[in-house]
């Protein structure tokens, strides 16, 4: 599975210890994201993610700016993504079950690395509940 992750300047360390973390456990990852401490614009980085995970060129996407807010709005601004924040396990698991969320955002302002990590991997072992849920992620996009 191929991997597609961004961040802004609070998330340098997040994503590298996210992309050290799944190249381990044999995922392709391919880099969005800002390797400086400089401050840049999220959206700038967001769109190229979010256009990657549309067009199939990643499977997922993983995002992380201060309070994960500004990720998230912009990935969602494409038609294609239904991007999750998660801050604790419950709603990592849930982005996935209720909401097939195709990116995960996380706020690195206000988790450790750790629980990034651990997300990371909630997230990613979730399988979508389809169901009652597939009715509702229909009717996200506007036409």
């Amino acid at each position: 599975m191929k991997i597609g992750i961004c961040n802004d300047h609070a998330g340098v360390d997040y994503k590298n210890a996210i992309i050290d973390m799944l190249q381990a456990k044999g995922y392709e990852m391919v880099n969005f994201g800002t390797d400086s401490t400089d401050a840049i614009d999220y959206a700038d980085i967001a769109h190229p993610l979010a256009n990657a995970v549309e067009s199939g060129e990643v499977d997922l996407g993983i995002a992380l700016c201060g309070t994960g807010n500004g990720m998230a709005m912009s990935l969602n601004h494409h038609r294609g993504i239904r991007a999750g924040l998660a801050w604790d396990n419950e709603i990592a698991a849930l982005v996935k079950q209720h909401n097939n969320a195709n990116v995960l955002v996380m706020p690195a302002r206000f988790i450790s690395i750790e629980k990034a990590l651990e997300l990371v991997n909630i997230w990613l072992s979730e399988e979508f509940q389809g169901g009652r849920h597939e009715r509702r992620i229909a009717k996200i996009p506007v036409e």
